[in-house]
């Protein structure tokens, strides 16, 4: 059966796109920590503890989606939830994008700032080094933002899709999907996101603006738990 690079999400991101980033041993590879927390393994239920010893030092957790390794006992492997994947397969109506603004290393303070609030969990001091990142800003501050992260050179995965709790109900994450889903197609790069079955706010918004199901894939956190 043919897989498909969206089967195995990060694996493929660090050896396409992002392999400049990649911290890499035998069939396991991922993100520098600063950067993000995902870690990617070539084939499902592979052994590669010296591997995995190599990429996660003692207390850190990786994050993985879609394939996981299988672990010894100074590991903790924890399927948390499978997550929605969903795919916008061709470009939406255009949204006015006036006020939208490339977010550069200049506001990265404002980003972190935004993303502590209301996406604590994966966004990291050098997350931004992942991609492009856009916002929409108001009496000065950052009201809303989304930006790109994992990715081929087909596909790109939007994240971070935010709006701080002032400025929630003027339509600002839709704006900026629909900008960024947009703008990737004219790249000839197809959009996709994650987004968990728990969040059904986030789901319907995704689902009216041209994304459907492409598939639920594992998540999963992987500790080392010392040896």
């Amino acid at each position: 059966m043919h897989e498909h690079v969206l089967d195995n999400p990060i694996w493929q991101s660090l050896r396409s796109r992002h392999r400049d980033l990649a911290m890499e041993h035998d069939d396991a590879a991922r993100y520098p920590a600063p950067i993000a927390p995902f870690l990617g393994v070539r084939e499902h239920g592979a052994a590669m503890d010296t591997a995995l010893r190599t990429l996660v030092p003692d207390g850190d957790t990786a994050l993985l989606l879609g394939r996981a390794p299988s672990v010894g006992p100074q590991w903790e492997l924890r399927h948390m939830t499978d997550l929605a994947q969903m795919i916008c397969p061709e470009p939406v109506a255009a949204v006015d994008t006036a006020d939208i603004v490339e977010l550069g290393p200049d506001r990265r303070e404002e980003v972190l700032a935004l993303t502590a609030l209301v996406y604590p969990h994966y966004f990291r001091a050098r997350t931004m080094d992942l991609g492009r990142y856009f916002g929409i800003c108001q009496d000065g501050r950052l009201a809303a933002m989304a930006g790109e992260r994992m990715g081929t050179h087909d596909y790109t995965e939007l994240s971070a899709i935010c709006t701080h709790p002032d400025f929630l109900g003027r339509g600002y994450a839709r704006r900026l999907l629909i900008f960024l889903s947009n703008d990737n197609h004219a790249r000839g790069r197809v959009p996709f996101l994650h987004v968990s079955h728990e969040n059904p706010r986030a789901v319907e918004l995704y689902e009216r603006n041209g994304y459907r199901l492409r598939r639920d894939i594992a998540f999963w956190s992987l500790r080392r738990a010392g040896d």
